[in-house]
């Protein structure tokens, strides 16, 4: 406990490391995919709209809707006259069913964009969170390499130190 109210200046770097990996451990859970947890919290119906959204908005879907409307129009132009059920100019049955699906995934789509926003935003958070544990991840790698370096410096001085005793010793040896 004492050693925690100590100024970080004052702390030795390896102590300085041990503080920094126990706060990584401590702050930080482990990394999990965003989409996965924003997925697992969505209602049904939140679920249903994004389904909705992510189909609709195909190429799939607008080919089927073009394909439908050719269909319709052109079976109600040319087909025989006691055949047709949605009669050529007006075509109000085909007009009410448009107006009806367009009236119904309006909204639909709008909440799944904004269920889409939201999964974004989680994502944008998750970013965050990741950008602050590598900082903290590379604030901890660059003190290891200092303390390394403190250790290297100190090698080489206790090796200079040594050479200077050999030398000083052969040559006290040779004086003699």
């Amino acid at each position: 406990m004492a050693e925690e109210a100590q100024p970080v200046e004052d702390k030795d770097i390896g102590d300085q490391i041990t503080d920094m990996v126990g706060d990584l451990q401590k702050h930080f859970s482990k990394v999990q995919n965003p989409n996965d947890t924003f997925q697992e919290q969505l209602a049904p119906s939140q679920k249903l709209a994004l389904f909705v959204t992510e189909h609709v908005g195909t190429m799939g879907f607008f080919f089927i809707v073009l394909a439908w409307t050719v269909v319709w129009l052109a079976w109600n132009i040319l087909a025989p006259k006691t055949l047709k059920w949605d009669p050529y100019p007006a075509f109000v049955l085909w007009l009410i069913i448009s107006n009806i699906l367009q009236i119904l995934l309006m909204p639909l789509l709008l909440i799944g964009q904004n269920i889409q926003g939201m999964r974004t935003d989680i994502r944008g958070e998750h970013d965050y969170d990741t950008d602050k544990r590598a900082e903290k991840e590379i604030q901890t790698v660059l003190l290891n390499f200092q303390k390394q370096e403190k250790l290297i410096l100190e090698i080489l001085d206790k090796v200079e130190a040594l050479s200077k005793e050999k030398a000083a010793a052969a040559g006290g040896a040779t004086d003699g």
